[in-house]
């Protein structure tokens, strides 16, 4: 079984707030990988070689001078009642589709598969954990990696 079950997550309380409140029905798509399916799209999506998103290098594309874009604030949209993700951000990823498999990455273990529009909708829950977090789109060239400092940096894989 690729998915564990959101009650056995280690994270799960941060999806089961009331505030800020996931609908009942996006709750369901929110679905943590079993920790050999995580490891996979860990080291398919991000790294051979390093298991936590602080240990990353240059040898690892998302760390890579040239994949790195802009650099820019999230936290403060976090904190403020504005839903959105920062404007910079739904820019970046413009072509993706509310209907698109995501995954968000907290480290090798911890990878969650929803759909974009659930993210979109959620993604203030998603960042309880910011200690470096990536969201990348299955065949997706653009992701953003989220730091506890409040910022975040668009990405783009040039492969």
């Amino acid at each position: 079984m690729p998915y564990q079950p959101l009650e056995g997550f280690a994270k799960a309380w941060i999806f089961k707030r009331s505030d800020p409140f996931i609908q009942p029905e996006d709750l369901v798509q929110i679905k943590p990988f079993a920790e050999l399916r995580a490891n996979q799209v860990w080291r398919d999506y991000i790294s051979q070689e390093r298991t936590h998103p602080d240990h990353l290098n240059q040898k690892d594309w998302s760390q890579d001078p040239e994949a790195i874009g802009l650099n820019l604030d999230w936290q403060t949209r976090w904190e403020s009642d504005d839903e959105p993700l920062p404007e910079e951000v739904l820019v970046h990823l413009e072509n993706w589709q509310d209907d698109n498999i995501i995954y968000f990455c907290y480290h090798q273990d911890d990878v969650i598969e929803t759909s974009y529009g659930v993210f979109k909708r959620s993604w203030k829950n998603f960042l309880f954990f910011d200690n470096g977090p990536l969201l990348l789109g299955k065949k997706k060239k653009q992701a953003v990696q989220f730091f506890s400092d409040g910022t975040c940096t668009l990405l783009s894989k040039k492969s």
